[in-house]
């Protein structure tokens, strides 16, 4: 079935290091495209140094969460400090029909790479450049992680505790995120080259596209000249009572629940058995409900406490009511639905070692992708460079003693 994904033929060299360009081409791979991630042992890209590795034994082609967040990405070596691995890296996008990085601006140039460089090389070329914030604009050289780009989007003013300072998210969410969004673009433009003819440079701000998370808090100030504070699990928009995360039976067990319509709040308090303090007059309509909030929640927590986590989420969802367990990531692993859809598989590492990866989380009706783990350090060189760019061995061979193929 692998063999008639949609993006089957379409050739991706992919420039993009850490975890947002790669999970591009991850994206890209589990739709057919073949995908070839181009590093060097000159520096060994940040994720292949990141524990726990297969065996407990570390090594760069050993990290599971590279091998993770790069299933999909094939890897060919290339030292593009040096000329000779530029010209042979502009010989692979000759053969290619995407070129993905998210790099600072100018490092593409600086590499030889630049997009007018490579449309010459090849004019029908998509180039997907993902920088922080851009190609342009006073922030465009910017240097970010995923964990500094949150705070550039004001999504990290919104998280925290009620009254208390901004607490930015723990990881680097906006990677993932941009990297699976970043796939959409670059399927347009192969859809617009399709009809036309015609490659182009693709602009993909990481910032910009992070807005989105707040828009809510975006809207709320450009109507209402409110500027969102930290509000702990509350309502965005102060709207909605009860709605928070709420502790269960067992040890570090919780519950969400969010209630915006009356309805939802007449089901709440049916699923409840009618509980006295549910009916005082502090909670008869949703602006008191939101002005005695504290009070609401530790009421409600007193009630939640005493189930389980799942059962008590099911029982809520049967009543109409927006309830969900609150998943550790054990619970990810062991969930029936998450089983039931490979959302997380189980391959086997060609080092030998199992280890488990996400499964294809973009699906299709009449395919199924073929999910690998991601790849050794220049597992495809012999592939690229000696059958897809004819390179003669005896050169190969001087290449790779030359630290060019390296």
């Amino acid at each position: 079935m692998a063999k008639n994904l949609p993006l089957k033929g379409i050739r991706v060299a992919n420039f993009g290091w850490v975890w947002a360009g790669p999970v591009t081409g991850q994206t890209l791979a589990f739709l057919g495209a073949e995908v070839f991630k181009i590093e060097s042992k000159t520096r060994i890209d940040l994720t292949r140094t990141l524990p726990p590795f297969g065996e407990g034994v570390p090594g760069p082609d050993r990290s599971l969460s590279n091998h993770a967040c790069w299933a999909g990405n094939g890897s060919v070596t290339l030292n593009l400090k040096k000329p000779e691995a530029q010209e042979i890296a502009r010989d692979l996008v000759a053969k290619c029909d995407v070129v993905v990085e998210n790099f600072g601006p100018g490092v593409m140039e600086q590499l030889g790479c630049g997009y007018d460089v490579l449309k010459a090389v090849k004019p029908g070329i998509v180039m997907f450049s993902m920088p922080a914030a851009g190609l342009d604009g006073p922030l465009k050289g910017v240097r970010t992680y995923g964990l500094s780009l949150t705070s550039l989007t004001g999504l990290d003013s919104l998280t925290g505790y009620a009254g208390g300072p901004p607490i930015p998210v723990e990881n680097a969410y906006s990677d993932p995120y941009n990297g699976i969004l970043g796939a959409f673009p670059v399927i347009a433009a192969l859809r617009h080259r399709d009809r036309t003819g015609q490659g182009q440079h693709i602009d993909y701000s990481q910032q910009e596209a992070v807005m989105h998370m707040v828009g809510p808090a975006f809207m709320d100030f450009a109507m209402n000249g409110r500027n969102a504070q930290p509000k702990g699990n509350r309502h965005p928009l102060g709207v909605a009572a009860p709605h928070g995360v709420f502790p269960c039976s067992d040890d570090d067990r919780w519950v969400s629940i969010a209630v915006i319509t009356e309805d939802e709040w007449k089901r709440l308090k049916a699923a409840m058995s009618d509980p006295e303090w549910a009916n005082d007059p502090r909670f008869e309509s949703a602006a008191d409900r939101v002005a005695n909030i504290d009070d609401l929640h530790a009421k409600l927590a007193e009630w939640t406490a005493q189930y389980d986590d799942r059962d008590l989420a099911q029982r809520l969802q049967s009543a109409g009511v927006a309830a969900a367990p609150v998943f550790n990531v054990g619970d990810l692993l062991n969930d029936p639905h998450y089983r039931a859809r490979g959302t997380y598989v189980e391959v086997t590492h060609p080092l030998g070692f199992k280890e488990t990866i996400y499964g294809a989380y973009v699906k299709t009706s009449r395919t199924e992708a073929a999910v690998e783990p991601g790849p050794a350090i220049g597992q495809d060189n012999d592939r690229v460079f000696k059958e897809i760019l004819g390179i003669p061995d005896d050169r190969y061979t001087q290449l790779v003693e030359d630290e060019v193929i390296y």
